[in-house]
């Protein structure tokens, strides 16, 4: 029986061992609905501390409902690891790690390979392995390929399968999770793709697309958050002629919303944040090099992206010289470090950009965040402020929004008399708007 027959025996009587390296807001997801359809599940990552709390039961991610983890690790259906060895024992493992930008805003994609390295020593006849970590289009055949058959002595498409899926993850999200998101798969060889698609199938509940190879699937990643990237950079760029131009953007936002086709709306803001839409750009654009080719529009909205938390202190500035204050000794308080609202991560978070961008000017810097009482920046932890009370808004020359949290009384905070720089538009429904201004 080939290694086909064989994979496909294994997904339809749920024999397989799935595996998944890298259990953070993608990995941890997927791994739980992994074990919640009947498929015995092994957890891989570095951090002891991630490791020690799935096998405890104990949940850190938003995303997973907290008695699904506690019931799979108690019934055995998913455990973690931090030594790879175990890959031997798993018939197919995602790799779901970070692929972050170094100083010089380089595609960073160390987390990959490693993972890869070590992957490759325990790999056995009759495997799959599939990449999820957003990167640039070559990767999977570029560097995966080599590195797993040189490990492992096995020929892709022949001894093991090895094909890209990106995760698809919006932290937060009502809606759409890992489960019921669409997922797009490619793989080097058609039988690879079908198992691969076969798989996801029996662990999802989206549909699944095929693509023709990898390289692919990895655009397709690449282009989901590039268009959130350029409009997103047209709307913020709109935001700055408005505001010169005496123009709400936001209502013009809204009207232009009206139309029922041809448009969608996209909201200015202090900068971008998360794990995808702020980075992807960067590693097209860095790949397009290597073709002579320059991503010329791509890069134009990064640059104006980029500059928004500058440009949102700047405007600060502005509001409080209107009151005859300067930036520098004066009381700033943040609302939000999130990167979007509801959430506890603060990833490449714009609201910290801000803080750091007050900072500079030499401002006294508070925040207040109900999902993120403390966060790093640049090796430094910072606390929030632990109430947001009248008596602390009060203490304050300005409040900047910086996150959209539904949780926050913002009627009470622009009753206290402070000027509110809004850069969400979250004070929209508030009639006394005197000290209230939009970004």
């Amino acid at each position: 029986m080939g290694i086909k027959a064989e994979l496909i025996q294994k997904i339809q009587s749920k024999t397989m061992t799935m595996g998944v390296c890298g259990l953070g807001y993608v990995g941890l997801p997927l791994a739980v609905d992994k074990a919640k359809h009947g498929f015995k599940t092994i957890g891989f990552d570095v951090q002891k501390e991630k490791v020690n709390l799935v096998n405890a039961g104990k949940n850190y991610i938003g995303d997973v409902v907290n008695a699904d983890l506690e019931a799979l690790v108690q019934s055995g259906m998913l455990s973690a690891t931090s030594d790879f060895s175990f890959v031997r024992d798993v018939d197919f493992i995602a790799i779901c790690v970070p692929t972050p930008l170094d100083r010089h805003q380089q595609p960073d994609i160390s987390y990959v390979r490693n993972s890869t390295i070590a992957i490759s020593k325990y790999l056995k006849r009759g495997s799959i392995v599939v990449l999820e970590s957003t990167t640039y289009p070559g990767t999977t055949e570029e560097l995966l390929k080599p590195i797993l058959e040189e490990g492992s002595g096995l020929k892709c498409g022949e001894d093991f399968y090895l094909g890209f899926s990106p995760e698809r993850i919006d932290p937060g999200n009502l809606v759409y999770k890992t489960s019921n998101t669409p997922k797009v798969v490619g793989a080097i060889g058609q039988d690879a793709v079908e198992v691969i698609a076969m798989v996801y199938r029996a662990i999802l509940e989206g549909d699944v697309t095929t693509v023709s190879s990898p390289a692919v699937a990895e655009m397709e990643k690449i282009l989901e958050n590039t268009y959130r990237n350029v409009n997103i950079g047209l709307v913020n760029e709109l935001a700055i002629l408005c505001d010169r131009m005496g123009i709400n953007i936001w209502e013009v936002i809204d009207a232009a919303r009206t139309k029922p086709y041809g448009f969608q709306a996209f909201y200015p803001g202090p900068g971008l944040g998360g794990h995808c839409i702020p980075l992807d750009p960067y590693y097209l654009s860095w790949k397009a090099r290597e073709y002579g080719f320059h991503t010329s529009m791509i890069e134009a909205s990064m640059m104006v992206n980029d500059r928004m938390p500058e440009y949102t202190v700047e405007r600060a500035g502005k509001i409080l010289n209107r009151y005859k204050k300067a930036l520098n000794g004066s009381r700033v308080l943040v609302l939000g470090a999130a990167y979007k609202q509801d959430i506890d991560d603060y990833r490449e978070s714009p609201a910290v950009r801000v803080m750091g961008e007050f900072r500079k000017t030499g401002a006294e810097v508070s925040y207040y965040d109900p999902y993120v009482p403390k966060y790093r920046d640049n090796g430094v932890w910072y606390e929030g402020i632990p109430v947001l009370s009248p008596e602390a808004v009060r203490q304050y020359d300005l409040v900047c929004i910086a996150t959209a949290h539904t949780n926050v009384d913002y009627a009470m905070v622009c009753g206290c008399g402070v000027p509110v720089f809004d850069c969400k538009n979250v004070c929209k429904n508030i009639q006394e708007r005197g000290n209230i201004e939009l970004l």
